[in-house]
């Protein structure tokens, strides 16, 4: 629930040219967000400190925000200060699993990542972060233990997965990655997808989105051999696969100990348990598939 002290915030922003109408907006998991109304032009105005829990800097994520809207692959950032972003608002479906799913649209979001991926690095203007995701893993494995995690008696297993999981992918390409293709940093405006929620953006393999993709939307097999052949131009071989497979089970191993660590530090009000209970599921099912196929 939005309290004064958040509404006072938003309402003292320099940016606005008359008193404004703020309305609080769903979405999120490390921010706040909010549709603000400014005389006649609509904003989203996102709320949120560095996150030194989930590896967050804001102004990586404020520089991305700029980047991308420069790009056009997202709405443009309009104004910001520390733990403040404004952007344009975009009146659009925020997209659901079901949505990704479609094979038009599926289509769509490729071609917006493969822009994403090129066209990023063009315009960030400093210096970047990486976002590996097996050092993230390693990070919240410690968090994990400090927090004496209820989780605890896996987190040997976890991490020798993880371990074998690196080993296995070897050389990568990197690119611009956004990091956290949940369905709902989609949004369709009838004419277009937008891509939305920096806060992990970095350099990375392009496998990582593609699979975290993948993983957060149940894609079906025949869709990952659309998507890849689509992003890549090209079939892939069998070594392509066992990599890509492998960064799959990584991707939702990452957002399962991300769920994990939520649920001792994080104080929005998210039912953490449950979807860590749904990630842990994911992620079983797909490391027991890869060890069928490829070990």
């Amino acid at each position: 629930m939005m309290n004064e002290t958040t509404e006072s915030k938003i309402a003292r922003l320099e940016y606005w040219k008359s008193a404004v109408e703020i309305e609080p907006m769903g979405g999120g998991m490390t921010n706040l967000n909010f549709k603000v109304t400014d005389g006649n032009q609509e904003y989203a105005v996102r709320l949120g400190d560095d996150d030194p829990v989930h590896l967050i800097s804001r102004r990586n994520e404020t520089e991305c925000c700029r980047a991308a809207g420069e790009s056009g692959v997202s709405p443009e950032l309009m104004y910001s200060e520390p733990g403040v972003l404004v952007v344009r608002f975009i009146a659009g479906r925020v997209f659901d699993e079901a949505d990704v799913r479609d094979d038009g649209n599926l289509s769509r979001i490729v071609e917006l990542l493969r822009r994403f991926h090129q066209e990023i690095p063009q315009k960030f203007r400093q210096v970047p972060v990486m976002f590996w995701v097996f050092q993230v893993l390693r990070h919240y494995q410690h968090l994990l233990k400090e927090g004496n995690s209820r989780y605890r008696d896996r987190l040997t297993e976890f991490a020798g997965i993880a371990a074998t999981l690196e080993k296995i992918i070897g050389k990568v390409n990197i690119v611009f990655g956004h990091n956290d293709l949940l369905a709902s940093n989609f949004i369709d405006d009838g004419e277009k997808i937008w891509l939305i929620d920096f806060d992990y953006a970095g350099f990375n393999s392009p496998l990582f989105d593609l699979s975290n993709l993948a993983s957060n939307n149940e894609l079906t097999a025949d869709q990952e051999i659309m998507m890849t052949e689509d992003y890549f131009g090209s079939s892939r071989n069998r070594e392509h696969w066992r990599s890509y497979y492998a960064m799959k089970c990584a991707s939702l191993l990452r957002e399962t100990l991300w769920s994990m660590v939520s649920e001792i530090h994080s104080e929005l009000d998210i039912d953490f348990p449950a979807y860590t209970a749904k990630n842990i599921e994911r992620f079983d099912q797909a490391f027991d598939e890869f060890q069928s196929e490829y070990q």
